[in-house]
Order: C-alpha cells, then sequence, then structure tokens
C-alpha cells in the first residue's frame, strides 16, 4: 500500500492525472490563503510601528495594538 504523497505525485494510473492536478490545485489554493493571511497580518504589524510626525516618539500604543491585531489575524485563520 503506498502512502499519500505517492498516490499524490502517481500520474500513471486511469485518473491519477486529475487526481494529481486537483490536488497541486488544493495546495496552491491552500499557499495562496496563507500568504494573504501572512499579509494581512504584516501590514496591520507594520502600520503599528509606523512612526507618526504628531505622535514623535510616544506612539500611543500602536506598536502594541498592531501586534496584537496582527496576532488576533493570524489565529482567527488558523495560522
Amino acid at each position: 500500500m503506498r502512502n499519500a504523497e505517492e498516490q499524490a505525485v502517481d500520474t500513471t494510473g486511469a485518473g491519477g492525472t486529475q487526481e494529481t492536478h486537483d490536488t497541486l490545485e488544493q495546495r496552491v489554493r491552500n499557499l495562496e490563503q496563507r500568504v494573504e493571511t501572512l499579509t494581512a497580518a504584516v501590514r496591520a504589524l507594520a502600520e503599528g510601528l509606523e512612526l507618526s510626525p504628531s505622535n514623535g516618539a510616544d506612539d500611543g500604543g500602536r506598536g502594541a495594538r498592531g501586534a496584537r491585531l496582527a496576532h488576533e489575524i493570524l489565529l482567527s485563520r488558523g495560522l
């Protein structure tokens, strides 16, 4: 009995090519979703860490809020 990884790359059997194609498409969709999630989290963190000229050295807790928001984004999307 072959393991799932071997089955995913098997293109020799009847329908094997379609199964492999579907598996690859699903993996790409999953990776795209993860990249979008990470992009949103990094954006929230970067915005929280940006210094506003009006805030000067005192950022009013923006960095902590940005980090908390980034963390919540990752948690809400299962990362």
